[in-house]
Formats: structure tokens, C-alpha cells, sequence
């Protein structure tokens, strides 16, 4: 098989040091250009195009996001965004991740060598995901992902228990969505396309810690429904989504007929916090048949074995459909062990929210 061909655009010569060594580690990996700056990358393009970017937003002549619309726009190719942690620029990256970045990994702005080389694990996940990008999907205009940390499965979390009254009806339905890779684009197009009220939506996006308050921010000036960030004891109701922060599990409870979410933190499951699979669980667990289940783009499997519980729960199913997807590895995991009822691509997915409320 042909090498990934990856070059990096980041202004921080530390940073394009450690990122090339901790790619060329990789015998499916090859670094074609490390360069400072959009402009001196568009130069190097001209050459030989890279199969990946790994790209800085804020950088001199000319910044990431303006880079990434033009590629875009002239070229499609995928994008891994590398970004500080810091707030100021979650926005930012957000807006990367809307014109089509496929992934963020986060750097810190003090202590970087240190960091990324503890992070190189997610840099080559990272960069193995976005070769596998379905560009058709993401552009606005079978390599395998190497192994990460140790993974432990939603046992860790919450352990598994027969359904507590969740096979009693109830006025409240919950519906859950669990995405990776992609994903971003996709929870807009699905929640922007919702009416003021439906089912009330909890939601696992793999995404790192201090995004997840900024999306949630973004996706609730585009939708009709409110959308927020969870926290620990919010009630889940009709015309609200609740997003688990990064960085920590999202579970939910039952107090009489009333749902809410629980946020707690936990040990990497599926190598994600928060992890899919953890929410599922507990769905199947608390609301059983009062429950919609959906696995959307993402790579990897976590979620897979949860929406098989919700299934064996009663709660109706859904996986997106590989033809919309950006990265089809998290469906296609739900679909392999039987637990989907209906495969459906992204624009029929808020049609199926809609008809679960009544």
C-alpha cells in the first residue's frame, strides 16, 4: 500500500519538528514538507500534493482558516487542525471544522515538545482518520488506524444492570446521538433542521475539552432548539440538546417520569472521554423503549456495543448511511453486531427524530 503523504503547516519550528518525528515514525507515513507559513505551503503544493494537511490556525501572511477555505475551494484535501487549548481560539477552530477540517488536536501553549510527543498516539490516529475522509462529504466547495492508548470498554464507566423501569412508558422520550469523525457538520445539518420542540437530545461528540462549550455556543445561534453543554443534573425535555463536555462522561438518569444527565469524570472508554458507548449504555438502561438510538460518522467503533443494548432494550435504532458519511467505521461497527434497525443517510435522520415524538 501507498504511504499517507503528510505535510505540515504550523509556525512553531518545535512544533513542526516533534510532529514530523512522530510522523516518519510511522512506515505508513511519509513527511513530504514541514513548512511556516500557507504561503510557503501553497509553494511546496505546487510540487506534489500532500494526501493529508496538518495545519496550525494562526499563523503569519496568511492564517489557517483562510488556507483551509481555499484548499477547499480549489482542492479538496483532508485537514487535521492542530490548536492551542486556549478559548479565544475555539471559535476559530470550530469555523475550521464547519469548512471542512476532519479532526482538532489540541497543543498546549507552554510545554509543547513534552506534549506532543505524549500525544503522538492521537497525531497518527489523527492523520489515519483523515486519509480515510470521504472529502465528497466534507468538502464545502484502507489504511488502518494505529492502536492508541490501552482499551477499556464501558465496564470501566458504568457497569452493566437490567433495565430499572426503563420498559415503562413515559410522556418524556429521549433521543441519544453518538458521533466522531465528521461529526460536526453533521450534528448541524441534523439539529439545525429540527423544529423549536421535539424529543429532548443527548449528544457524545468526540472532541477535546474547551470545544465542546464553544460548538454547543455555535449550534444554539443555529438552531431553533436550544443547545447547551451539559451539566451534572440538567433535565432533559422537549426542545433541548444537551452536549457531554469534553473530557468527561455523560450518563442518563430517571426521577419518576423526568429524565437528566449525570457528567462525572472516568477512565478513557473506547480510548474517548466522553465515550458514546457510556451514554448509550445508560440510555439503554434508564429509558429503554422511550428511547432513539443514533450512531452517526466517526471512526472506530465506540457506541457499537451500546446501541446494541439499547436495541435488546427496545429503544428503535438508527445508524447513518456509509454514503454520507465522512468516516463510516462507527456505523458499520453497530450494523456488524445487529443492533440497527434502520440505515438512513444524514438528511433523513431529523425526519426520524421528529416522527420518534409521537
Amino acid at each position: 500500500m501507498s504511504k499517507i503523504k503528510v505535510l505540515i503547516v504550523d509556525d512553531s519550528a518545535v512544533v513542526r519538528q516533534v510532529a514530523r518525528e512522530v510522523l516518519a515514525s510511522d512506515p505508513g507515513i511519509e513527511v513530504i514538507g514541514a513548512v511556516s507559513d500557507p504561503v510557503f505551503a501553497l509553494e511546496r503544493m505546487a510540487t506534489g500534493w500532500p494526501d493529508v494537511i496538518v495545519l496550525d490556525i494562526e499563523m503569519p501572511r496568511m492564517d489557517g482558516l483562510s488556507f483551509l477555505r481555499k484548499i477547499m475551494s480549489e482542492h479538496p484535501t483532508p485537514v487535521v487542525i492542530c490548536s492551542t487549548l486556549a478559548e479565544e481560539g475555539a471559535e476559530t477552530t470550530l469555523e475550521a471544522m464547519s469548512a471542512g477540517a476532519v479532526c482538532i488536536i489540541t497543543k498546549p501553549k507552554l510545554g509543547l515538545k513534552q506534549f506532543l510527543q505524549d500525544a503522538s498516539n492521537d497525531m497518527l490516529a489523527a492523520v489515519h482518520a483523515a486519509a480515510h475522509a470521504n472529502m465528497r462529504r466534507l468538502g464545502r466547495a484502507g489504511t488502518r488506524a494505529l492502536p492508541l492508548v490501552p482499551k477499556l470498554s464501558y465496564d470501566a464507566v458504568l457497569a452493566s444492570a437490567q433495565a430499572t423501569g426503563a420498559m415503562l412508558r413515559t410522556t418524556d422520550r429521549v433521543v441519544a446521538i453518538g458521533t466522531s469523525t465528521g461529526g460536526t457538520q453533521a450534528l448541524e445539518a441534523v439539529l439545525s433542521a429540527l423544529p423549536t420542540v421535539c424529543s429532548g437530545i443527548v449528544i457524545v461528540q468526540h472532541m477535546p475539552e474547551k470545544f465542546t462549550a464553544m460548538f454547543a455556543e455555535r449550534l444554539d445561534r443555529l438552531c431553533q432548539m436550544n443547545v447547551r453543554e451539559a451539566k451534572s443534573g440538567d433535565r432533559v425535555i422537549p426542545g433541548r440538546a444537551l452536549i457531554a463536555p469534553g473530557g468527561r462522561h455523560m450518563m442518563l438518569r430517571r426521577s419518576g417520569a423526568q429524565y437528566h444527565v449525570d457528567v462525572a469524570e472516568g477512565p478513557l472508554v473506547n480510548r474517548h472521554k466522553p465515550s458514546v458507548d457510556v451514554l448509550f449504555r445508560s440510555v439503554a438502561q434508564t429509558a429503554g423503549r422511550n428511547a432513539l438510538g443514533i450512531i452517526m460518522t466517526g471512526m472506530g467503533d465506540d457506541g457499537a456495543r451500546g446501541m446494541h443494548e439499547m436495541h435488546q432494550a427496545g429503544a428503535a435504532t438508527v445508524a447513518e448511511d456509509e454514503s454520507t458519511c465522512v468516516v463510516f467505521g462507527m456505523p458499520r461497527e453497530a450494523i456488524k453486531l445487529g443492533g440497527v434497525d434502520k440505515v438512513l443517510p444524514l438528511d433523513q435522520i431529523s425526519r426520524e427524530i421528529m416522527a420518534s415524538g409521537t
